[in-house]
């Protein structure tokens, strides 16, 4: 197997880890938090099941009844109320931002072997404490979930240097696609904690996690080297075509980075602009549709967490297929990059806001409100084809550096989304006000998916190469001070010998 394929895979599963350790917690709260005494009052009846008075319906889909198996009864759990829970829940981010652009410098230092590994194998080694510090203080927790996310802020750009090093430009979609191993993680996590917290209670999930990213962790450590020059098993016509394929400028991980022309460089701008609005669809999906679901549309528990895996699976197999598609597009030269580039953003930015505005008119109509979340949903799994990708074309040499100021950019939304939706729902959850949710998410979609249509672009950048150019130009300008100075010197002897003739 060549050994690109095999950094593909194991790529892949790191970041299905990377999100496996930054979601479980979201449903091995529901095993942690005891069940409030008093709390069993009849369940409120969601507006559309109110319509359709199917009040049988209602009784089967919300029962109050407690779970049979003895550990779901939250005896050994905590007593946290909803803003607790919500600090728990949302510790992760505090601080994530943080280790973007750090974590794509040091990538560039020490290589994305290193930080790539070694961030989401400490998150990984700190989710075995949860049971522990949960039982010693409340603030323990919060703080190590705090630390667990500025660390493995540092995974995500670091791998654009590895991406950089490794893969050709025309196969950087299908790779590229490996990211997107965080939505099959996602998908994963649920059902499994879920079995999990069902048969052998809460802490076996947060154990089981730890030790599959342990044993990924010890695969990823054989597996991966930082370039083809370093791999001892790779082929040596696999070594030369990578080699042969990429600006040799990548490899010199010594160049001074071009703060001000990064900063100021429009094409990465409008990645950022693109990231934006493509992830503030995503996020609102993926964290508001099951609240949707139950308190719109009045789906029971067990189905809205079926539901919301599905769409992440279709994301995944979004960015597959797209990759494929792109990658030919670029081999075959049936369209430029940068057009390329266009028309995957112009799927997870603007066809995911056309599919979102669609579900604003859905109503009571569950089964086309669930196709079109899954479709949305998918629609943004082109990111890897696009924005992602888009920014490798533009400097391999500080790749995994513009990663790092995208994605910090594209956190914004991880703040402001949620914000935005609770003001809107805040104790009014019906049809109308989830209506103005899903206008104010195409809007910003269509903006900036159209913002990045008219003024994107994926070409190398000027400053990608900028100081080898300015060395280059110093050299020629030695060369020619040196000639100037032999020339000057024939001259002068030309003259002595003149004069002593």
């Amino acid at each position: 197997m060549l050994a690109r394929n095999v950094l593909w895979y194991v790529t892949f599963a790191g970041f299905a880890i990377n999100y496996m350790h930054r979601i479980h917690i979201n449903i091995v709260l529901v095993g942690m938090v005891k069940t409030i005494r008093g709390s069993n009052s009849p369940v409120p009846v969601s507006e559309c099941m109110r319509e359709t008075h199917y009040q049988g319906l209602v009784n089967s889909n919300y029962s109050t009844s407690q779970p049979s198996k003895p550990h779901a009864n939250n005896e050994d759990g905590f007593e946290w109320d909803e803003q607790e829970q919500n600090q728990v829940l949302g510790s992760f981010y505090w601080l994530h931002w943080l280790t973007q652009i750090p974590g794509g410098m040091l990538a560039r230092r020490i290589g994305t072997k290193k930080v790539f590994g070694l961030a989401n194998f400490t998150g990984a080694l700190l989710t075995f404490t949860f049971p522990h510090i949960a039982y010693l203080d409340f603030r323990l927790l919060i703080l190590v979930r705090v630390m667990q996310g500025f660390i493995m802020g540092a995974v995500w750009p670091s791998m654009h240097h590895l991406t950089a090093h490794w893969i050709p430009p025309d196969e950087r979609s299908k790779f590229v696609s490996s990211y997107l191993g965080s939505s099959f993680g996602v998908a994963l996590t649920y059902p499994l904690c879920g079995y999990l917290m069902d048969m052998y209670g809460w802490r076996s999930a947060f154990y089981v996690t730890g030790a599959i990213a342990t044993v990924w962790f010890i695969c990823w450590w054989m597996l991966v080297y930082d370039s083809p020059a370093q791999h001892p098993w790779i082929s040596e016509t696999e070594r030369k075509y990578i080699e042969s394929s990429l600006d040799h400028s990548a490899n010199n991980r010594k160049m001074s980075v071009p703060w001000k022309d990064i900063l100021t460089s429009r094409p990465l701008w409008m990645v950022g602009f693109s990231q934006i609005g493509g992830i503030w669809g995503f996020y609102t999906l993926m964290t508001q549709a099951p609240t949707y679901f139950k308190n719109i549309l009045g789906m029971n528990i067990r189905t809205t967490g079926i539901l919301s895996g599905l769409p992440h699976i279709s994301r995944w197999l979004m960015s597959l297929s797209s990759a494929f598609v792109a990658d030919y597009l670029l081999r075959n030269n049936k369209m430029s990059r940068t057009n390329v580039r266009k028309l995957a953003t112009s799927f997870c930015t603007i066809i995911q806001g056309a599919l979102i505005f669609g579900l604003a008119f859905t109503g009571c109509n569950s089964v086309l409100a669930v196709i079109l979340v899954i479709a949305a949903t998918g629609a943004n799994g082109t990111v890897s084809s696009g924005p992602l990708a888009c920014i490798v074309d533009m400097s391999p040499n500080f790749a995994s550096i513009c990663l790092g100021i995208v994605g910090l950019m594209a956190n914004l939304p991880g703040f402001l989304s949620p914000l935005v939706v609770g003001y809107l729902t805040y104790q009014n959850q019906t049809a109308l006000q989830w209506q103005k949710v899903f206008f104010v998410t195409s809007g910003i979609l269509f903006f900036f998916g159209i913002l990045y249509l008219i003024y994107g672009e994926a070409n190398v950048q000027p400053w990608n190469n900028k100081l080898q150019e300015q060395r280059s130009c110093e050299l020629d300008q030695l060369e020619k001070l040196k000639s100037d100075e032999n020339d000057e010197k024939s001259k002068e002897m030309s003259v002595i010998k003149n004069n002593n003739v």
